[in-house]
């Protein structure tokens, strides 16, 4: 009944690309078709994406992981926090699209509605 949206956003905070997923469904398992087509030089993500695959293909598409690592990792993993703090600029993307009534409260139910709206709203970002 609900979904979960993944976006990817370029260094002005304007969307490049979003993926709806079932809300069940682990971050990461979208963490390649995000970074499909782009050449990034940092890939910034929360908590939610640390795990080896995601790190592995960011560093085969040629970036730096910037993700924190989770507090129950065993091994230590050194992030750039100074760098980490430009990942802002994605939730202040979810905070404009959740301006948005029909985004914030789900209105559209269906899956072919949904994702044209969020096209919809995200070209008042591009434009805003």
């Amino acid at each position: 009944m609900s979904t979960k949206i993944h976006a990817a956003v370029d260094a002005l905070g304007n969307p490049v690309r979003l993926i709806l997923t079932p809300d069940q469904a682990c971050e990461y398992s979208v963490a390649p078709a995000l970074l499909e087509g782009f050449a990034p030089n940092a890939v910034r993500g929360d908590k939610g994406y640390d795990a080896t695959a995601p790190r592995d293909i960011i560093r085969a598409v040629g970036a730096e992981p910037v993700i924190p690592p989770r507090k129950n990792r065993l091994d230590v993993i050194e992030v750039d926090w100074h760098s980490d703090k430009d990942r802002n600029l994605v939730e202040r993307f979810f905070q404009n699209i959740k301006a948005f009534r029909r985004i914030a409260t789900r209105y559209e139910r269906l899956a072919r509605n949904y994702p044209s709206l969020l096209c919809l709203v995200s070209a008042f970002v591009w434009l805003a």
